[in-house]
Protein backbone atom coordinates (compact mmCIF):
# COMPACT_ATOMS: atom_id res chain seq x y z
CA UNK A 1 0.00 0.00 0.00
CA UNK A 2 1.37 3.42 -0.98
CA UNK A 3 2.13 5.91 1.79
CA UNK A 4 3.77 9.30 2.14
CA UNK A 5 6.69 7.65 3.96
CA UNK A 6 7.32 5.13 1.18
CA UNK A 7 6.98 7.88 -1.43
CA UNK A 8 9.52 10.01 0.43
CA UNK A 9 11.99 7.10 0.48
CA UNK A 10 11.57 6.57 -3.27
CA UNK A 11 11.98 10.28 -4.04
CA UNK A 12 15.18 10.58 -1.99
CA UNK A 13 16.72 7.51 -3.66
CA UNK A 14 15.83 8.52 -7.24
CA UNK A 15 18.61 8.77 -9.84
CA UNK A 16 16.44 8.77 -12.98
CA UNK A 17 17.75 11.96 -14.63
CA UNK A 18 21.53 11.92 -15.27
CA UNK A 19 21.85 15.70 -15.82
CA UNK A 20 20.07 16.51 -12.56
CA UNK A 21 21.97 13.89 -10.57
CA UNK A 22 25.28 15.28 -11.83
CA UNK A 23 24.32 18.89 -11.11
CA UNK A 24 22.85 18.41 -7.63
CA UNK A 25 25.92 16.39 -6.58
CA UNK A 26 28.36 18.87 -8.11
CA UNK A 27 26.71 21.74 -6.25
CA UNK A 28 26.76 19.73 -3.01
CA UNK A 29 30.46 19.00 -3.47
CA UNK A 30 31.66 22.44 -4.57
CA UNK A 31 29.32 24.39 -2.22
CA UNK A 32 28.85 28.14 -1.99
CA UNK A 33 31.49 29.95 0.08
CA UNK A 34 28.91 31.15 2.61
CA UNK A 35 27.92 27.53 3.29
CA UNK A 36 31.31 25.84 3.01
CA UNK A 37 30.95 24.31 6.51
CA UNK A 38 27.46 22.94 5.78
CA UNK A 39 26.85 19.33 4.83
CA UNK A 40 24.74 19.64 1.69
CA UNK A 41 21.76 17.32 1.21
CA UNK A 42 22.58 16.84 -2.50
CA UNK A 43 19.66 14.48 -3.20
CA UNK A 44 16.08 14.78 -4.45
CA UNK A 45 13.92 16.74 -2.01
CA UNK A 46 10.61 15.23 -0.83
CA UNK A 47 7.47 17.19 -0.09
CA UNK A 48 6.73 17.92 3.55
CA UNK A 49 4.12 19.29 5.91
CA UNK A 50 0.84 18.18 7.44
CA UNK A 51 -0.39 14.85 5.99
CA UNK A 52 -3.94 16.10 6.64
CA UNK A 53 -3.33 19.37 4.82
CA UNK A 54 -6.25 21.05 3.08
CA UNK A 55 -3.89 23.32 1.09
CA UNK A 56 -0.88 22.14 -0.93
CA UNK A 57 1.72 24.61 -2.19
CA UNK A 58 3.40 23.58 -5.46
CA UNK A 59 6.58 25.35 -6.58
CA UNK A 60 9.07 24.53 -9.36
CA UNK A 61 12.15 22.67 -8.08
CA UNK A 62 14.69 22.84 -5.23
CA UNK A 63 17.13 25.75 -5.27
CA UNK A 64 20.78 24.75 -5.67
CA UNK A 65 21.92 26.29 -2.37
CA UNK A 66 18.48 26.27 -0.70
CA UNK A 67 16.61 22.97 -0.55
CA UNK A 68 19.46 21.11 -2.29
CA UNK A 69 21.59 22.19 0.70
CA UNK A 70 19.05 21.80 3.52
CA UNK A 71 16.95 18.89 2.25
CA UNK A 72 13.62 20.66 2.81
CA UNK A 73 11.49 22.48 0.25
CA UNK A 74 11.94 26.28 0.18
CA UNK A 75 14.35 26.12 3.14
CA UNK A 76 17.53 28.15 3.35
CA UNK A 77 17.00 30.71 0.58
CA UNK A 78 15.31 34.07 -0.07
CA UNK A 79 12.31 32.52 -1.84
CA UNK A 80 11.61 30.43 1.22
CA UNK A 81 11.86 33.47 3.49
CA UNK A 82 8.97 35.02 1.59
CA UNK A 83 6.91 31.83 1.49
CA UNK A 84 7.23 30.90 5.17
CA UNK A 85 6.50 34.45 6.34
CA UNK A 86 3.31 34.31 4.30
CA UNK A 87 2.40 30.85 5.62
CA UNK A 88 2.99 32.08 9.18
CA UNK A 89 0.79 35.14 8.67
CA UNK A 90 -1.91 32.89 7.20
CA UNK A 91 -1.78 30.55 10.20
CA UNK A 92 -0.24 27.58 8.40
CA UNK A 93 3.29 27.72 9.86
CA UNK A 94 4.37 27.77 13.51
CA UNK A 95 7.18 30.25 12.76
CA UNK A 96 7.95 32.78 10.02
CA UNK A 97 11.25 31.18 8.99
CA UNK A 98 12.54 27.81 7.85
CA UNK A 99 16.29 27.29 8.19
CA UNK A 100 16.91 23.52 8.50
CA UNK A 101 15.13 20.17 8.32
CA UNK A 102 15.34 19.80 12.11
CA UNK A 103 14.56 23.38 13.17
CA UNK A 104 11.27 22.45 14.82
CA UNK A 105 9.05 24.29 12.33
CA UNK A 106 5.58 22.75 12.06
CA UNK A 107 3.05 23.18 9.25
CA UNK A 108 -0.63 22.81 10.13
CA UNK A 109 -3.13 22.40 7.31
CA UNK A 110 -0.48 22.88 4.61
CA UNK A 111 1.87 20.72 2.52
CA UNK A 112 4.75 21.98 0.35
CA UNK A 113 6.01 20.19 -2.74
CA UNK A 114 7.30 20.67 -6.28
CA UNK A 115 6.90 19.00 -9.69
CA UNK A 116 10.69 18.46 -9.99
CA UNK A 117 12.57 17.13 -6.96
CA UNK A 118 16.21 17.83 -7.93
CA UNK A 119 17.85 21.23 -8.31
CA UNK A 120 18.12 21.91 -12.07
CA UNK A 121 20.87 24.00 -13.71
CA UNK A 122 19.67 27.60 -14.16
CA UNK A 123 16.38 26.58 -12.46
CA UNK A 124 15.22 25.13 -15.78
CA UNK A 125 14.25 21.45 -15.88
CA UNK A 126 13.86 19.90 -19.31
CA UNK A 127 10.51 18.56 -20.52
CA UNK A 128 11.87 15.02 -20.12
CA UNK A 129 12.97 15.70 -16.53
CA UNK A 130 9.59 17.22 -15.71
CA UNK A 131 7.77 14.20 -17.13
CA UNK A 132 10.05 11.70 -15.36
CA UNK A 133 9.28 13.34 -12.01
CA UNK A 134 5.54 13.85 -12.55
CA UNK A 135 4.45 10.42 -11.19
CA UNK A 136 5.85 11.40 -7.77
CA UNK A 137 3.58 14.46 -7.70
CA UNK A 138 0.57 12.47 -8.90
CA UNK A 139 1.05 9.85 -6.18
CA UNK A 140 1.62 12.53 -3.55
CA UNK A 141 -1.59 14.37 -4.41
CA UNK A 142 -3.52 11.08 -4.33
CA UNK A 143 -2.17 10.40 -0.83
CA UNK A 144 -3.05 13.89 0.46
CA UNK A 145 -6.72 13.00 0.73
CA UNK A 146 -7.81 16.14 2.63
CA UNK A 147 -6.40 18.65 0.11
CA UNK A 148 -9.00 20.94 -1.43
CA UNK A 149 -6.84 23.79 -2.74
CA UNK A 150 -3.54 23.83 -4.65
CA UNK A 151 -1.50 27.03 -4.62
CA UNK A 152 0.62 27.05 -7.78
CA UNK A 153 3.70 29.23 -7.38
CA UNK A 154 4.58 30.14 -10.96
CA UNK A 155 3.47 28.98 -14.38
CA UNK A 156 5.64 25.82 -14.40
CA UNK A 157 3.92 24.32 -11.37
CA UNK A 158 0.53 25.44 -12.67
CA UNK A 159 1.03 23.74 -16.03
CA UNK A 160 2.18 20.49 -14.42
CA UNK A 161 -0.79 20.50 -12.04
CA UNK A 162 -3.24 21.10 -14.88
CA UNK A 163 -1.73 18.22 -16.84
CA UNK A 164 -1.64 15.85 -13.87
CA UNK A 165 -5.19 16.65 -12.77
CA UNK A 166 -6.83 16.87 -16.20
CA UNK A 167 -7.73 20.57 -16.33
CA UNK A 168 -9.03 21.25 -19.86
CA UNK A 169 -9.27 23.88 -21.16
CA UNK A 170 -6.59 25.46 -19.00
CA UNK A 171 -7.10 29.11 -18.05
CA UNK A 172 -4.08 31.25 -18.90
CA UNK A 173 -1.69 31.60 -15.97
CA UNK A 174 -1.72 34.87 -14.06
CA UNK A 175 -1.51 35.99 -10.44
CA UNK A 176 -4.83 35.22 -8.75
CA UNK A 177 -6.15 33.10 -11.62
CA UNK A 178 -8.18 30.08 -10.48
CA UNK A 179 -8.93 26.75 -12.16
CA UNK A 180 -11.14 23.87 -11.06
CA UNK A 181 -10.06 20.27 -11.59
CA UNK A 182 -12.44 17.50 -12.69
CA UNK A 183 -12.04 16.07 -9.19
CA UNK A 184 -13.33 19.27 -7.62
CA UNK A 185 -10.05 20.77 -6.39
CA UNK A 186 -9.28 24.45 -6.93
CA UNK A 187 -5.91 25.64 -8.22
CA UNK A 188 -5.06 29.20 -7.15
CA UNK A 189 -2.17 30.81 -9.04
CA UNK A 190 0.50 33.09 -7.64
CA UNK A 191 3.61 34.56 -9.15
CA UNK A 192 6.58 32.54 -7.90
CA UNK A 193 8.38 33.79 -4.78
CA UNK A 194 11.65 34.02 -6.75
CA UNK A 195 13.94 36.98 -6.20
CA UNK A 196 13.29 37.93 -9.81
CA UNK A 197 9.68 38.64 -8.79
CA UNK A 198 10.07 39.83 -5.20
CA UNK A 199 13.01 42.19 -5.79
CA UNK A 200 11.27 43.90 -8.70
CA UNK A 201 7.94 44.29 -6.92
CA UNK A 202 6.11 42.08 -9.38
CA UNK A 203 5.09 40.05 -6.32
CA UNK A 204 4.45 41.89 -3.05
CA UNK A 205 3.71 40.47 0.38
CA UNK A 206 0.09 41.73 0.32
CA UNK A 207 -0.37 39.95 -3.04
CA UNK A 208 0.95 36.71 -1.56
CA UNK A 209 -1.16 37.13 1.58
CA UNK A 210 -4.27 37.56 -0.58
CA UNK A 211 -3.56 34.24 -2.33
CA UNK A 212 -3.30 32.36 0.96
CA UNK A 213 -6.37 34.10 2.35
CA UNK A 214 -8.26 32.96 -0.73
CA UNK A 215 -6.87 29.44 -0.39
CA UNK A 216 -7.96 29.26 3.24
CA UNK A 217 -11.43 30.50 2.38
CA UNK A 218 -11.81 27.94 -0.42
CA UNK A 219 -10.49 25.12 1.80
CA UNK A 220 -13.10 25.93 4.41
Amino acid sequence: MDSLDSLTAEVVACRACPRLVAWREQVASEKRAAYRDDEYWGRPVPGWGDPRATVAVVGLAPAAHGANRTGRMFTGDRSGEWLYRALYRAGYASRPESVARDDGLVLTGAWITAPVRCAPPANKPTTEERDACRPFLERELALLTEVKVLVALGSFGYQVLCGALGVRPRPRFGHGVEATTPGGLTIVCSYHVSQQNTFTGRLTEPMLDAVFARARALAG
